[in-house]
């Protein structure tokens, strides 16, 4: 299962939600003040970002989705800067404006590449301030082809469950990114996003992921939701759902640098998968993946379209070719997390021919990944007999890994492959050439825990040891030509 870039431009989504300024102060801290055991910064620039909901909806338009925020901000000049860079990225907005309380602002102070300190300026907005919310969303809603409703815990979600019964008597995705210990707001959702943190604040710890599962379908039932995506942080992700095998998606990130704002990239761009047409467990995948890449950047960020395209490209293409069987069996277990549908051959490919390559294609479209597990050198001349192999095992490896249908490839000295097997577990197992299904190696071993067998014939009927044959016959008729 390889998830494909989504066709980004065509998904219209409605964000409602809590909608802040983000405010940075950067500078030098090389200091420590007189007055107080605090350190002193010297602030040289400044930055203000779109947060909460803001971000998300910014985060979709980074993708190239069509994004429409509605929320409420204060009457004051706050307002007016954080509408201003929302305009320029194309999110339309509609916002409420409280004429009593301030546009939320949060102000992160930041000394060589730390934050030091967090000032919060808001008041949470009542029932009064958000007075004609739901007409507005009303009137927006059959241009949405998904609802997100993203609740910080401020006030502009105090009907969410008006809300959420709106989208879907719309008959479109409603996505809960939740806040606070009441789930219950939010019942009838299509999926809500919680972290671990949040969702253990609800329904307890959980001592292994068996207890996690477990503990998510009875919210799922409870809430009448149709998909639940926990985020577990450095673990990654769960999604749990109340028909299906719960899917574990391990953490992307090759460094985290800092983690806010990653809740909203991950539900903007599930979110904007799903209006795109993707499948849920897809789009659970790209967003896992943009999680990755946003915890490396500083402060609430969006991930574009590019940015995205590149790591799934790089993500499609990554570990392949030769591993051992150690490295082997970490990527192999990565690709079954991914739902990914492994396929395992073998043998002593001595000389690549036409017949090899048509069968590894056709072995390849068996599942979703390639194994291609290669005898060495001393176990072919024991197979094959002296003067074989005619090509050292090193480039018999290099070629094999050069062709388009095979993900791996790995070498192995014993007469069968019945080790690998075992570690490796394979959905399919492949032979090729004049075998019947009772005679392919480890056949039975891969039955045993439900894996599939296939023989497949070389589609020229040639074969390595006749090459040689003829090779040999050839070769001293030119010597005695050239002689």
């Amino acid at each position: 299962m390889k998830p494909t870039m989504p066709a980004f431009q065509d998904a219209r989504l409605l964000v409602v939600g809590d909608v802040m300024l983000d405010r940075y102060w950067h500078g030098d801290a090389s200091r420590i003040s007189p007055e107080a055991p605090v350190p002193v910064v010297r602030v040289s620039k400044r930055e203000d970002r779109p947060g909460g909901a803001g971000n998300v909806a910014l985060n979709i338009a980074a993708l190239g989705s069509a994004a429409t925020l509605v929320g409420v901000l204060g009457n004051d000049d706050t307002a007016e800067e954080l509408a201003s860079p929302l305009q320029a990225a194309g999110v339309y907005c509609e916002f409420v404006r409280s004429p009593d309380k301030p546009t939320i602002t949060k102000l992160r102070v930041i000394g060589q590449q730390q934050q030091l300190i967090r000032l919060d300026f808001e008041q949470c907005f009542g029932p009064a301030d958000i007075v004609g919310l739901r007409g507005r969303i009303a009137a927006l809603l059959p241009e949405a082809q998904a609802l997100l409703l993203s609740d910080y815990g401020k006030g502009a979600l105090g009907e969410v469950e008006e809300l959420v019964a709106l989208g879907r008597r719309q008959g479109i995705p409603v996505l809960v990114d939740p806040k606070g210990a009441d789930f219950a707001r939010y019942r009838g959702a299509t999926l809500i996003t919680p972290n671990l943190a949040e969702f253990e604040a609800v329904m307890g710890p959980s001592a292994d992921e068996h207890e996690l599962v477990a503990k998510g379908r009875s919210l799922i039932g409870t809430l009448e939701l149709e998909a639940l995506l926990v985020t577990r942080g450095e673990h990654g992700m769960t999604l749990i759902r109340p028909d299906a095998p719960e899917l574990h998606l391990p953490a992307k990130a090759q460094e985290v640098f800092d983690v806010t704002g990653a809740g909203d990239t991950v539900i903007s761009v599930l979110a904007a998968a799903l209006a795109a047409g993707e499948k849920l467990t897809d789009a659970v995948m790209l967003a896992n993946l943009a999680a990755g890449l946003v915890v490396g950047k500083l402060g609430t960020a969006a991930i574009s379209a590019p940015e995205l395209r590149r790591a799934l490209l790089a993500e499609q293409e990554s570990g392949r070719g030769i591993m051992s069987a150690s490295q082997l069996a970490i990527a192999v277990q990565d690709a079954r997390d991914h739902g990914e549908r492994i396929v395992f051959t073998n043998g002593c490919f001595d000389i690549i021919h036409a017949g090899h390559v048509g069968y590894l294609d056709e072995a390849r479209k068996l599942g979703d990944r390639l194994i291609v597990a290669v005898n060495d050198d001393a176990s072919v001349r024991k197979l094959k007999g002296p003067g074989r192999p005619i090509n050292p095992l090193d480039r018999r490896l290099r070629v094999l890994a050069g062709l388009g249908a095979v993900d791996w490839v790995v070498s192995f000295g014993e007469d069968t492959p019945e080790h690998l097997l075992r570690e490796l577990r394979p959905d399919v197992l492949v032979k090729g050439g004049d075998y019947s299904l009772e005679q392919v190696v480890g056949g039975e071993l891969v039955k045993s825990w439900g894996g599939a067998v296939h023989a497949l014939a070389f589609i020229d009927d040639c074969s390595t040891s006749a090459i040689v044959e003829k090779m040999r016959k050839v070769a001293p008729e030119s010597a005695g030509a050239s002689g």
